[in-house]
């Protein structure tokens, strides 16, 4: 449980400290900021991945309906399905806002929209760290995995909402994390509701960092973030 309480100070950390490494905000993409999102990739498609695996066998344990087999597959995919169709709106909220300026924010809806489905991605890896079952090694490197992404995803929302970020949003996704890891800690982590969790988060973490490597403009580093899904991908191997 320690290492979990640990975990979360860190995970809160990160989304503070976010407006502070402005060389982040470069043109070409950051090397560290391709790094994380290759790490990220590794972790789901060689540990969370086969989790899910897991997690859509156990489901299916029981329940009448074959298509149950597949729930955990289903949810990564609604996760998935869900933050692109956020990004898609946060794109064009701010093209009508300020056109082809970089420093143009999201509207109000789209604001709301991110600090709910954001504020509940990160109660959700709060409350998965608050259920680890001891497997010290397995938890750091999710935790590792989940900072690194929260970087590259912190960074996207900045784009976003730049000064609504640095004022509100970033605390209240803080304070998130705390809130899941509490609520878990309080009332128990059920291995039904940590297995959906995880399908969730499977498919946003897939998207939310396709959708900062991928566009164009951001001229993404490729070494970087192979360099970091290999990398990666080789600690999960070895531990």
């Amino acid at each position: 449980m320690w290492l979990g309480a640990v975990s979360v100070l860190v995970l809160a950390a990160v989304h503070l400290a976010v407006p502070l490494l402005r060389r982040l905000d470069a043109v070409p993409r950051s090397r560290w900021l391709s790094f994380a999102g290759g790490v990220a990739v590794a972790y789901v498609f060689v540990h969370l991945l086969p989790d899910l695996a897991a997690a859509g066998d156990a489901l299916a344990e029981g329940a009448p309906a074959g298509w149950l087999e597949r729930h955990a597959y289903l949810l990564a995919l609604g996760g998935f399905v869900a933050f692109y169709a956020l990004e898609a709106a946060a794109l064009q909220s701010r093209s009508r806002a300020g056109g082809p300026r970089r420093d143009a924010e999201a509207g109000g809806t789209v604001l709301a929209l991110h600090v709910g489905s954001f504020g509940a991605y990160n109660a959700l890896v709060g409350y998965l760290l608050a259920g680890w079952d001891g497997e010290r090694g397995s938890e750091l490197l999710f935790a590792v995995a989940v900072a690194v992404h929260l970087v590259v995803v912190d960074h996207g929302l900045r784009d976003h909402h730049r000064r609504r970020y640095d004022a509100v949003v970033r605390w209240v996704l803080a304070g998130a994390v705390a809130a899941g890891f509490a609520a878990g800690w309080a009332l128990g982590v059920r291995d039904g509701v940590s297995h959906l969790a995880l399908a969730l988060l499977a498919g946003a973490v897939i998207l939310n960092t396709m959708t900062q490597e991928l566009p164009q403009e951001r001229r993404s580093r490729l070494g970087p973030f192979v360099a970091g899904a290999v990398l990666y991908a080789a600690v999960l191997l070895a531990v």
